[in-house]
């Protein structure tokens, strides 16, 4: 055919073809006015649309009439619908903002002191796998925590010390449910551990500052225990140890777990082939069982039920600085019973709520000589709490909360039963508020009451958090924090108000695949603290009125890609500390608040022996403390901590794990301090004991046997 009869009629049916047709056109824009392309844009429910250009500019064309529905979609934004009317004459529609949608993927975290835990790559967590496996932790999950930024180790005590704060400072929780008398009791300078295996929980958060406004009574910081949703299959684990044994027996479907376990700990075998420094005549010991049980429901709810009770004690004689003829014997012993139960459920309505209780019940009966002291602490928890996401940029966590507080203390034959009570309510509300992908503030009011000391407070929060890149950001975290003194305080003086702290934090987060770096610098000031006169054992008229500050900064690097089959972090803490707090009469550097901390950990898998190897090492410039026989107060310190620990995990069979560990290999003699005597001596000095380890080095060995039918599994797959 002639090419201009084609042309011809090309152009004489193209009217044609658009006679009816309107054209629609405009742009796309985002929140920033930036032009957005790609965005498809089409009318619902017919084939008529077009693409956004690179200005964000789109134009087409469509046969239908009436009052449509114009529709923006591009993946990552929410989709827009505009009501249009069709006329048959051309349409422009103005500039159309599409917001971008934020999820957890793509969200910037809060990451100053660590206080999300939304996404555990914005944030510094251990999961119970690092917990079992970091050698100087021996299994303990703050021993884990002790390698971490912003902590201090007290080789004599075990608990964990955070920025300058003492272990009282530090609330423990259990899926958002407080634990009372959390640390296993022990006689001064023997160390202590958690009573919880680190088994049980599918999530460690651990918040040096600044942290949520769910959480109270606590002026340094928080660690929260997440408990596992479901076992992973029905088992049973056998564990023989060098300082005891244990059986666990999990039955386990899609809807249900429930695991029981006892265990029996006994370290005089250990102690009689190991020799002590201490002079322990009865060894420490303990006995306990425990039950979890899980429950999923069809409507998306779950229910945890969470029981302990343990048994334990020891008796040790030690002679007093100054007294050569005369020794002390403290015999100590002591009961706890732990339960909690919880429910939670997602409603389609962006509705989280939950609700929960907790009681913990601790007894102590220590002897010294002819001094009789009987404790009793029990604490009830409830709490219900309501999580509202009214878009996916705005979203609220509101909740109550009760207490009950009991103390009973006895100290035969010199002084009667004392005791209080005290009925401690709260209330919170938290909000977020994501402005782009790339910022978040969050804003939080905690109200508390007691009614001891007829006392009301009112504690504001605020973090915010900028996204620099897609490996970086920047946070910042403030508020204020209180917190009642501790029990045996309390009921010597019933009106002593909360002590508090303010907390200032500047975060820097860089994360890539494999690599982690996290500096932290922070403030921190402390009013209204605890004073008294006399010894920490045994104080006289404590009172309001001490304060104090602590400032510093954090390092934290963790790299699991550059060395093959290697995962290690390094640790560096500044922390300097002074504060008038117990019987001290000016601000001083606190005993367990070393200035210079450094810690790293490494872990090695040697494929073709089926061996993980680790090792840790942890330093401290040592520990300050008084001398009386020089003036002032705390006007001496310690040589600087060391601690040198080296495992090896083997796993001749898949359900088979042989561990060892050695704490100190080097054998340094560290010391935490002196004890002195209470009167000088002849010469008019105050003669000295040095405060050290229980013995030079502690050797751990077990051996784990999972019995199920999938013969691959062992006790690592839970966690």
């Amino acid at each position: 055919m002639d090419r201009r009869i084609i042309l011809y009629l090309f152009f004489f049916i193209s009217p044609l073809l658009a006679y009816g047709q309107t054209q629609i056109s405009g742009r796309v824009i985002d929140e920033q006015g930036e032009p957005l392309p790609g965005v498809n844009v089409f009318i619902k429910n017919s084939y008529d649309g077009a693409t956004s250009s690179g200005d964000g500019s789109f134009e087409f064309l469509t046969s239908v009439e009436g009052d449509q529905v114009l529709i923006f979609q591009l993946m990552g934004f929410h989709q827009v619908e505009l009501n249009i009317q069709l006329e048959g004459k051309a349409l422009k529609t103005p500039d159309q903002i599409i917001r971008e949608a934020i999820t957890d993927m793509n969200a910037v975290t809060i990451s100053a002191g660590a206080m999300e835990a939304s996404d555990e790559k914005k944030s510094v967590i251990l999961r119970p796998l690092d917990i079992v496996t970091t050698p100087s932790a021996m299994g303990d999950i703050v021993g884990a925590f002790q390698t971490l930024p912003g902590t201090s180790t007290l080789g004599n005590d075990g608990r964990l010390f955070v920025r300058g704060g003492d272990a009282s400072e530090v609330g423990i929780y259990i899926d958002g449910l407080r634990v009372g008398n959390a640390y296993g009791t022990t006689a001064g300078n023997v160390p202590t551990r958690t009573r919880f295996n680190p088994n049980l929980f599918k999530g460690t958060f651990f918040s040096t500052g600044g942290y949520s406004a769910e959480y109270g009574q606590a002026l340094s910081s928080t660690l929260a225990l997440n408990t596992k949703d479901l076992s992973l299959r029905s088992q049973g684990d056998l564990s023989l140890m060098s300082v005891g044994g244990g059986y666990s027996h999990t039955l386990a479907n899609e809807k249900q777990s429930l695991t029981a376990s006892v265990n029996y700990f006994d370290l005089k075998p250990y102690q009689s082939l190991i020799k002590q420094d201490f002079d322990f005549e009865r060894a420490p010991w303990g006995r306990d069982a425990e039950l979890a049980l899980q429950k999923k429901f069809s409507n998306g709810g779950i229910w945890k039920v969470l029981a302990r009770t343990e048994a334990g004690g020891m008796k040790l004689r030690e002679q007093p600085p100054g007294e050569q003829n005369s020794d002390q014997t403290l015999d100590l012993k002591n009961t706890y019973s732990f339960i909690q139960t919880n429910w939670r459920r997602s409603f389609e309505s962006g509705w989280t709520i939950f609700t929960g209780a907790a009681l913990s019940d601790n007894s102590d009966q220590v002897n010294l000589d002819s001094v009789n002291l009987n404790r009793k602490n029990f604490l009830f928890h409830s709490k219900f709490s309501a999580i509202h996401d009214f878009s996916d940029r705005l979203s609220v966590n509101s909740g109550m909360e009760y207490f009950v507080r009991r103390y009973r203390e006895s100290r035969s034959p010199h002084n009667p039963m004392q005791s209080f009570d005290d009925g401690q309510l709260f209330a919170f509300t938290e909000w977020d508020y994501y402005l782009s992908k790339n910022w978040v503030l969050r804003s939080g009011l905690r109200w508390g009451s007691s009614s001891l000391n007829q006392e009301t407070w009112l504690d504001p929060r605020v973090s915010l958090a900028f996204r620099l890149s897609e490996q970086s950001q920047v946070s910042l975290a403030g508020g204020s924090f209180s917190q009642l003194p501790v029990d045996n305080l309390r009921v010597l003086n019933s009106q002593l108000k909360n002590s508090e702290s303010n907390h200032l934090i500047l975060n820097y987060l860089l994360q890539t695949e494999g690599l982690t770096f996290r500096a932290e610098t922070f403030y921190k000031s402390y009013e209204e603290l605890i004073l008294f006169e006399g010894y920490p054992q045994f104080p006289l008229n404590p009172r309001n009125g001490g304060k104090g500050f602590a400032q510093g900064v954090d390092i934290f690097f963790r790299d699991r890609k550059s060395l093959k089959n290697t995962d290690y972090w390094v640790t560096y803490s500044f922390v300097d500390s002074k504060r008038q707090f117990d019987q001290f009469q000016t601000q001083v550097q606190p005993g367990f608040a070393p200035k210079h901390n450094f810690s790293v950990v490494v872990k090695h898998f040697v494929t073709d022996l089926k061996s993980q190897i680790g090792a840790s090492f942890s330093w401290n410039d040592g520990f300050p403390y008084t001398d009386p026989n020089l003036s002032g107060e705390m006007n001496r310190k310690t040589k600087s901590f060391q601690n040198l620990s080296v495992s090896w995990s083997y796993l001749p069979r898949q359900n088979l794990i042989i561990h060892g560990a050695i704490s100190n290999v080097l054998g340094a003699e560290n010391v935490f301090g002196f004890e002195y005597a209470r009167q000088p001596n002849t010469e008019g000095r105050f003669e000295s004991r040095a405060i050290g380890q229980t013995a030079p080095r502690f050797l751990f060995l077990g051996i784990f046997l999972t019995l199920s039918k999938d013969k691959s599994a062992n006790q690592l797959n839970n966690l």
